[in-house]
């Protein structure tokens, strides 16, 4: 695997749990957590932003308790 240029969540600290993310050439987005970097989740693009309109959204609140 070629060098990743990942970039950091504005919303991570210095610390630990710590979100990356990457795209590669042919458009993969690919994300990581710092505490286990090896491990890379694939997916598209449009996948991604579904993701993040349901978590603004609100439909995964029940996930974390609230």
């Amino acid at each position: 695997m070629s060098a990743q240029s990942w970039r950091k969540s504005s919303y991570s600290d210095e610390g630990a749990n710590c979100l990356h993310i990457s795209r590669t050439p042919d458009g993969t987005v690919r994300l990581r957590e710092s505490d286990d970097p090896d491990v890379i989740v694939h997916t598209t693009p449009a996948a991604l932003r579904a993701l993040l309109h349901g978590v603004k959204s609100g439909e995964f609140d029940h996930l974390a308790g609230a």
